[in-house]
């Protein structure tokens, strides 16, 4: 296989082609060089202006950076902070860009932050199909893991967290002790480690950690779930919850903690205008709370893609394509409107959003808020949701599979992507017979189609150049 560049898609929408396109124009200008006196890796992705390494930006970055065809290291990010893991097993949430050394803060002492490392690595092992380096982090993981356990979980088994570190510093989530974010985050470690031991057959540890998953997984249905209100709230000291509805409470989506029913009806959420289903999904907090600021104010109603990008996907856990699709669409379209407003103007590509109004959000008091050119943050919107969401794609390099989603008949598709020493093109467009899927490949590989949600079919993709009619299928 020859690299030839990034993936290239195909959409009816040619601004969204040319955002997609921008964004890796953009990407180019982001990579910093490691120095002995800093201890980090050679290359390492980050905004020009930033001079720390955030945990939170490097594992949300490596959801966009796996489809760069192998252009970009997506690892390296994610090592930087496993070089740094100390003998407690602490792995601190920021470290200098300057020497290294971990950031200490009042309000989080012991710089925790939101522990995604193995819902990332995990999605790197199924875009990248690298199985040896699951064997290297898996040990990192789970002293990280125990170390957050020994210093963080409390008798009645959840986790009791500052809330600087679950990144939503100004969200008015007054008296909260255990918060539900946190814990859900905990959850999903524990979930996608118990996967990721499974993939390298190592039973022992894949029982524990799923053990784990599923006794923090009851504790939060028992004491953060609320009946009434079709909710989960955060609790404060002495186990009551707290009645603010914030983004953080879709985390137990993406990490499957509802069953369906209760998914269902915490989904009813995201679609209430008075809520989170507003033009521009999905404010940091609910429209209808009395702290909501329609200026965003940061977590007071600003929209944050990183955050977007965990409901869509927690979304697809529950079979909702469709909502998940249309939110996409709509925020993706609000990033574009902050990019090329409608004065003409040339805008940004922003860390936050204004909830109801075209372009960025606004903090008064907030010195570079929000950050500009936040590419670490808007390419999961314009990169990630744009290939997984809006075209419909997902990818698993150690299965050599692809399966679309076709929620409509739409001209759309993708080409020169590498799937493992192979690189494939898939395009759905109409013809005189009809509408035709193309499919250009060098090797096998295996293709589910779904069609609208009510009908899927895995069809063998030989190499060479084949196509199928969608009313055949």
């Amino acid at each position: 296989m020859v690299k030839k560049d990034f993936p290239k898609i195909h959409f009816y929408d040619q601004d969204l082609v040319s955002l997609y396109d921008e964004t890796w124009l953009l990407i180019k200008d982001y990579w910093k060089k490691g120095s002995s006196k800093n201890g980090l890796h050679s290359r390492f992705f980050a905004h020009p202006d930033s001079t720390r390494i955030n945990q939170f930006d490097t594992c949300f970055s490596s959801f966009f950076l796996v489809y760069s065809n192998r252009i970009y290291p997506v690892m390296s990010g994610l090592d930087n902070f496993y070089a740094k893991q100390e003998e407690s097993g602490a792995i601190r949430g920021e470290y200098r860009e300057s020497d290294g050394k971990p950031v200490r803060l009042k309000d989080n002492p012991r710089g925790v932050l939101p522990p995604l490392f193995a819902w990332a690595e995990f999605n790197i092992y199924h875009k990248l199909g690298v199985k040896k380096r699951i064997r290297e982090v898996l040990p990192v993981l789970e002293k990280y893991f125990k170390w957050i356990e020994q210093n963080f979980k409390t008798a009645n088994g959840l986790y009791s967290v500052p809330l600087a570190a679950t990144m939503m510093e100004n969200s008015p989530r007054d008296g909260m002790c255990y918060p539900i974010d946190f814990n859900s985050q905990m959850a999903l470690a524990a979930f996608y480690m118990s996967e990721l031991a499974d993939i390298i057959n190592d039973k022992e540890t894949n029982y524990t950690y799923k053990k784990a998953y599923f006794s923090l997984k009851t504790k939060i249905n028992a004491l953060m779930w609320d009946e009434r209100e079709g909710f989960y709230y955060d609790l404060d000291a002495s186990q009551k919850r707290l009645k603010v509805k914030t983004i953080a409470s879709f985390w137990p989506l993406i990490a499957e903690i509802p069953n369906e029913a209760r998914g269902e009806r915490l989904i009813e959420h995201l679609v209430d205008p008075h809520e989170f289903g507003i033009e521009n999904p999905f404010p940091t907090l609910a429209v209808r709370d009395k702290h909501f600021d329609a200026q965003g104010s940061g977590y007071r109603g600003s929209v944050y893609p990183p955050l977007n990008y965990m409901v869509i996907k927690g979304l697809e856990k529950y079979k909702r394509h469709d909502l998940a699709r249309e939110f996409a669409i709509r925020h993706l379209y609000h990033v574009l409107d902050g990019l090329y407003t409608s004065t003409g103007k040339k805008g940004s590509l922003y860390e936050a959003y204004a909830p109801h109004t075209e372009g960025p959000a606004k903090w008064p008091g907030k010195k570079g808020f929000p950050r500009t050119m936040f590419v670490p943050y808007t390419a999961l919107t314009t990169i990630s949701l744009m290939l997984e969401n809006i075209i419909g794609l997902n990818i698993s390099l150690p299965r050599k599979t692809v399966d679309w989603t076709i929620p409509t008949l739409e001209a759309m598709g993708i080409g020169d992507l590498a799937l493992k020493r192979n690189l494939i093109s898939i395009l759905c467009a109409k013809s005189s017979r009809g509408w035709e899927v193309h499919l250009e490949s060098e090797k096998l590989y295996y293709l589910t189609i779904d069609l609208f949600g009510a009908r899927s079919k895995t069809l063998p993709i030989p190499s060479g150049k084949c196509s199928l009619l969608v009313d055949k299928l």
